[in-house]
């Protein structure tokens, strides 16, 4: 990875903070992305403390913001010439329902519109990069979701952990539109579930899923573990010319029914478009 230069969102602590300490170990130059200034510059020393000679910067955005992820990606391109691998990985999860500025559900803005319109205002720099990489973290959980494009905002009924499912579902219908339009240019995409990891996630929530997340942790795996296939798909040889493909443990995996449906594929991309204002 000597010379590659790779963004990763959600990197200030799980497994983001673990692929960046393995990618930049490997010689990459590593830009995290937080939120959060302390936990941030916090995680940028523990990049260091693991790979002393990295070469790694923090920049600040709030996924949540549409206007946030525009000016992530401006102030991104304007301090780096190229882009290896962008690692798509912050995640939400909330039990109840939250509006972003955008008027956009909280938890859809962050771990689908985020990536989505990132990875668009990033594509010519990663095209000019390549061969590159797109690696966006999804979850089994998508199995049990459902995508109802008349509702696509949980306006009707909310239930946290059925619109993260849906959230992640939505992440591999990207991976599979995006890989088709991307054939021939050298750049790959791919989506990947991490396991069941015991990290901070779902420890912003109140209810239910709290207490489910405190119950099953002893039974998790560690964070390190949980970013082993995201470190795979983003320096492995043996993937550099997969495109679109859903990955567990290093290895190619199923998704559902519905995130192999080429037509809600196609649906999701033309909304996304709309709601994040990418042109077509």
């Amino acid at each position: 990875m000597d010379g590659k230069v790779c963004l990763i969102t959600g990197a200030s602590g799980g497994i983001g903070l673990e692929a960046a300490k393995a990618l930049a170990g490997m010689g990459a130059t590593v830009v995290l992305v937080g939120r959060d200034a302390t936990r941030t510059e916090a995680a940028v020393s523990a990049v260091r403390a693991a790979a002393p000679q990295a070469k790694v910067e923090w920049l600040k955005a709030d996924l949540a913001s549409l206007q946030s992820v525009r000016e992530l990606a401006a102030t991104f391109k304007a301090r780096y010439p190229r882009l290896d691998v962008l690692l798509n990985n912050a995640g939400l999860i909330l039990d109840r329902r939250e509006v972003t500025a955008d008027g956009l559900e909280a938890t859809l803005a962050t771990n689908h519109f985020a990536p989505f319109l990132l990875t668009h205002l990033l594509l010519d720099v990663l095209k000019a990069s390549a061969p590159s990489r797109i690696v966006n973290v999804s979850s089994d959980a998508h199995y049990a979701a459902r995508l109802d494009f008349e509702d696509l905002q949980s306006e009707r009924g909310y239930i946290g952990f059925r619109v993260y499912g849906t959230s992640k579902l939505a992440n591999i219908l990207f991976t599979r539109a995006l890989a088709k339009r991307l054939k021939g240019t050298g750049v790959t995409v791919n989506a990947l579930h991490p396991g069941t990891v015991r990290t901070g996630f779902g420890h912003n929530t109140k209810g239910f899923f709290r207490h489910i997340v405190k119950l099953g942790a002893p039974f998790m795996i560690s964070a390190e573990k949980g970013a082993r296939t995201s470190i795979y798909l983003a320096s492995s040889p043996e993937v550099e010319s997969v495109s679109g493909e859903y990955f567990y443990k290093c290895r190619p995996r199923k998704p559902s029914s519905v995130a192999r449906n080429d037509d809600f594929a196609e649906r999701l991309w033309q909304v996304s478009e709309q709601l994040t204002g990418v042109k077509a």
